[in-house]
């Protein structure tokens, strides 16, 4: 079993957070544009959040990845996708490789005030011209004695304008794309590090996002996590419980809508019927709840497999590109059941229209999961194995 009694008590302690602290200011926060990251974070510092399968030494609780999960999956309960995903963003995409694989002054000075909320953590891989195709970011690290001279730029950054530091992958060698890059912890308030907008987006309106330029920044190579140049493999490990997450995070959100669609359409009236008595809806109801039930349980398995310490990209990727799909099919599907009001920014099946259209694009899009996948099968044109 994948759950426990333990779970089960960090579970209800989670969903009163998310009951008194976050979701009655969602709506604010949605109209705002931002939410209010270190005061936020701060308090899920506090109480543990932050740091659930993070090492006991640097203020974590030592747990395995399956407390993690359980936590994606309660992030679904707040009614926005922003702030679940920035949530996301500081404790399963930006420090699981610092935790992994950063020296113990590297995780002293980024990885516990990440934990305790004290610092906001943002991730930097995608580029203007590299998004899902990491092997060619442009930006790079040059080695200047005991220090690297960091130039280039950043796009897309979640937690971009209000993080403290970012998880940078940069080109530091000059050998082949997979085996010339590093993760280094980068300072936000360094010199030469500019947050040149903050974007304006269709959905995840409450996360802010950055496009962020580096000019010659200077930054001690002690910041680098693990060896260099082995930056892409630790960004690719990384990558399993990010998608892992974006997966797990989509449950209760779907289920969430389900549930506002069944409340709304035994409501409304059309034809001398409620809507949700024609058989179209209330069997398309159905059959997306299943779907949301087949997503969990493949999800669950990635994640057992995890914790006993097996690769899960094949899984992960699966659940990563299921879950972006279903979003777009559940959410499509339930905002025609609405007519007129599916239209309007006042209700959530619209807002959940918009913020779950991001999972089939970020943290690598369908057609990426589709390569990656289609490679592992050796079904991909001059993969191995591939007739």
């Amino acid at each position: 079993m994948l759950f426990t009694a333990d779970h089960d008590d960090i579970r209800r302690s989670l969903q009163k957070f998310i009951t008194n602290e976050i979701n009655p200011h969602v709506d604010e926060w949605e109209k705002a544009d931002i939410f209010p990251a270190h005061e936020l974070f701060k308090k899920m510092g506090s109480l543990g959040f932050l740091g659930l399968n993070k090492p006991v030494e640097f203020g974590g609780s030592g747990l395995d990845y399956s407390y993690a999960l359980m936590m994606a999956e309660e992030l679904g309960a707040i009614t926005c996708g922003g702030v679940p995903m920035a949530i996301g963003v500081q404790t399963d995409m930006a420090t699981p490789a610092l935790a992994r694989f950063g020296s113990d002054e590297v995780r002293r000075e980024f990885l516990s005030p990440s934990i305790s909320g004290d610092y906001v953590a943002c991730i930097g891989v995608s580029e203007p011209g590299a998004g899902s195709d990491v092997a060619s970011i442009k930006t790079s690290a040059r080695s200047d004695g005991d220090d690297y001279l960091i130039t280039g730029g950043k796009m897309w950054i979640t937690n971009g304008t209000q993080a403290d530091w970012i998880c940078l992958l940069a080109n530091t060698g000059d050998g082949p794309v997979h085996r010339n890059k590093s993760l280094i912890c980068v300072p936000m308030k360094s010199k030469g590090v500019t947050v040149a907008r903050k974007l304006d987006k269709m959905g995840m309106r409450s996360s802010d996002t950055a496009q962020i330029f580096f000019d010659n920044v200077r930054v001690p190579k002690r910041n680098r996590i693990g060896e260099e140049d082995k930056g892409f493999t630790y960004q690719m490990i990384q990558f399993q419980e990010e998608r892992l997450w974006g997966a797990a995070a989509c449950l209760k959100a779907h289920e969430y809508i389900i549930n506002e669609t069944i409340e709304y359409t035994s409501n409304r009236k059309a034809f001398g019927k409620s809507i949700l008595d024609n058989q179209v809806v209330h069997f398309k109801l159905a059959e997306m709840q299943t779907e949301v039930e087949l997503l969990r349980a493949l999800i669950y398995r990635a994640a057992e497999q995890l914790v006993a310490g097996e690769d899960v990209t094949k899984l992960a990727t699966m659940a990563k590109l299921k879950a972006g799909r279903l979003g777009r099919e559940l959410t499509d599907a339930c905002l025609q059941y609405w007519g007129g009001m599916g239209f309007t920014n006042e209700t959530p099946v619209s807002r959940a229209y918009r913020d779950s259209r991001l999972t089939s694009i970020g943290g690598g899009a369908d057609e990426v999961m589709l390569m990656v996948l289609c490679k592992m099968m050796g079904t991909l044109p001059g993969s191995k194995g591939n007739a």
